[in-house]
């Protein structure tokens, strides 16, 4: 593509998401009322396209510990919100299992992880190698938290209150198996990543997931395929930036959609 047709910068791209992320948001909280299904196939594209701004930043960030722990941080907290919110206003139509900076935390890891192993080819290193193939088993591992929940739930003697808090600490602790979306989309984030100075090869990774979504699960996940026009639009430049609109937005959104979907509807 022409670069004068590339007219999308960073910030333009997170926008776009953040619009189709509300419209299926929307979705979710008001479907029971009415809500039209073109709002959550309009949203199958906001995780890809946030995934791909996340691997750009990522590129360019000058730490990329901060980086990883803002992601942390923000995963706690959107847990901590939504196990709150749930306890304290009720919505039997509503399960908010929303956490988008989990899986982005993740699939960060799985990038950290690929710098090491891309280094490690690069200077032919087989103890870094190594070391970032093994690392790649953490956020597997980091599950198992979430496991031993889900065996404990199915006795008779451990109170569902004791079960639900129990959940809600081995969310904090991200893994490849609770992170929304699951493993797919931390591996497209990875793949977005690792592929970065190919944009037709990015491209093709998300049409592969989106092809594969729609043979093995139907639906309407395979939607996502159409970030790919706003990726084809992304020009390389950062943009105004807004960090912090982001990290506030996406907590505030949803805590407003679901109070209101839960008094009124």
């Amino acid at each position: 593509m022409r670069e004068k047709a590339r007219i999308l910068d960073a910030t333009a791209l997170k926008l776009i998401a953040v619009l189709l992320m509300l419209l299926d948001h929307i979705h979710q909280m008001f479907s029971t009322a009415g809500a039209p299904l073109w709002l959550t196939m309009a949203g199958r594209s906001a995780f890809p396209l946030f995934l791909f701004a996340a691997s750009e930043s990522f590129h360019y960030t000058r730490s990329k510990r901060r980086f990883l722990l803002r992601l942390l941080a923000a995963g706690w907290g959107m847990t901590i919100l939504t196990f709150f919110l749930q306890n304290a206003v009720p919505n039997e139509d509503v399960v908010l299992m929303n956490n988008a900076f989990g899986t982005l935390f993740v699939s960060g890891l799985y990038m950290l992880f690929w710098d090491g192993f891309a280094d490690g080819l690069k200077n032919r290193n087989a103890k870094k190698i190594v070391k970032a193939l093994l690392c790649c088993l953490i956020p597997v591992l980091c599950a198992l938290p979430l496991f031993l929940t889900a065996m404990l739930s199915f006795q008779e003697n451990v109170q569902p209150q004791t079960i639900r808090l129990l959940a809600m600490l081995s969310l904090l602790i991200p893994s490849v198996f609770s992170v929304e979306g699951g493993f797919s989309l931390v591996v497209l984030g990875a793949a977005f990543y690792a592929l970065r100075k190919h944009r037709i090869a990015q491209i093709a990774a998300l049409l592969i997931l989106s092809v594969a979504s729609l043979l093995i699960d139907g639906g309407f996940q395979w939607m996502m395929c159409f970030a790919a026009v706003p990726m084809a639009l992304y020009n390389g430049k950062k943009g105004a930036g807004m960090k912090g609109f982001f990290y506030v937005f996406y907590p505030a959104h949803i805590a407003v959609l679901y109070i209101i979907s839960a008094l009124f509807f």
